[in-house]
């Protein structure tokens, strides 16, 4: 199998991948090649897609490299009949040279030919893999180097995408928890409840608003942008490591993004929101940049973790807007719809 990530993050993505059983074959810039998993496993951190039972084709040329894919495309769909819409996407590994333009050159070659042979497939061909997470048929295209490319029909997605930026945002980080929502599979209504620990600027906050969700924001710090003064965000000047809910109170969702120490944001801020039971949903953002990244990610997701045992589902990301950081969504036991 072929799992991506980020350029820079091989190395967490190796751990990783050890932990869970496999065994690295080969790694360039974004990609590692893993042995050893008959499935893949649920709920990889690091890697924001895995291409299943992938092929690997070679050609010294634009029209060798079209040719072999071509050719093992249409080998694969023989007595198949396509009717609806089918991704066709071709991507490439960071930090090699003329990486990208022979990629496009052998795409535009494969297109031409692909309409030649069969027209009606050509034109139903879309260029990007569907948004949310699980496993998506195709026909993806992953170029390792110039003369190298693994094809395959099958990726696993872990929900990770580039978001559009709102002008109206406070921050950056408005695009995390934006991305976030894809991998949960459900957004802020119009009508629930959001606190919002460590809001400022507010980017996150906002977000939540602009869906018509009412918001508590607490933060020391200033809001800014689209948040400032936003009829649905209530600002407390509070310290997020000390505010409770009202006794009683459950509220729709939990946010956090605090530029603290994850350890300690993790056991002694959101533990005991999860543990009592204080939010239905959750999006948290865990900075590792000072950390052993692996042993933060096995600390929160061991079973006596509270994002495991008191969650029905909990995902753990290194999303496609993250840095050095991860991000935790989720929902808790007994609050499902």
């Amino acid at each position: 199998m072929i799992c991506r990530c980020q350029p820079g993050f091989e190395d967490l993505l190796a751990v990783e991948i050890a932990s869970r059983g496999g065994t690295v074959e080969e790694e360039g810039g974004g990609w590692i090649r893993v042995s050893g998993w008959t499935e893949v496993p649920e709920e990889l951190c690091f890697t924001d897609q895995v291409m299943v039972e992938p092929v690997e084709v070679v050609g010294d040329s634009v029209n060798r490299l079209a040719g072999a894919v071509l050719d093992y495309w249409l080998g694969q769909v023989k007595g198949e009949r396509i009717e609806a819409a089918w991704s066709c996407v071709f991507t490439a590994a960071a930090g090699l040279d003329g990486l990208g333009r022979r990629m496009g050159a052998v795409e535009k070659t494969f297109r031409e030919q692909l309409k030649k042979r069969l027209g009606r497939v050509a034109r139903l061909a879309v260029d990007e893999v569907p948004g949310g997470v699980g496993r998506v048929r195709g026909l993806f295209v992953y170029f390792a180097d110039c003369k190298r490319v693994w094809v395959g029909r099958e990726v696993v997605r872990g929900g990770q995408r580039r978001m559009a930026d709102d002008a109206e945002a406070p921050s950056r980080s408005y695009l995390k928890v934006e991305e976030a929502y894809g991998v949960l599979g459900v957004e802020p209504q119009e009508g629930e409840t959001v606190v919002d620990l460590g809001a400022a600027p507010g980017g996150w906050s906002y977000s939540a608003a602009k869906r018509g969700a009412r918001v508590v924001a607490i933060d020391n710090g200033p809001m800014k942008g689209g948040a400032l003064d936003h009829p649905l965000i209530e600002h407390l000047r509070e310290d997020a490591f000390g505010y409770r809910p009202a006794e009683g109170e459950v509220v729709d969702w939990l946010f956090c993004d605090l530029v603290e120490e994850p350890h300690h944001v993790a056991r002694n801020l959101i533990g005991p929101w999860l543990l009592n039971g204080w939010c239905r949903r959750f999006v948290v953002n865990l900075k590792c940049g000072r950390v052993n990244a692996g042993q933060l990610l096995a600390e929160v997701t061991k079973a006596d973790s509270p994002f495991v045992s008191e969650t029905t589902l909990c995902r753990v990301r290194h999303l496609f807007h993250d840095r050095e950081e991860f991000t935790l969504v989720g929902e808790l036991a007994g609050h499902g719809e």
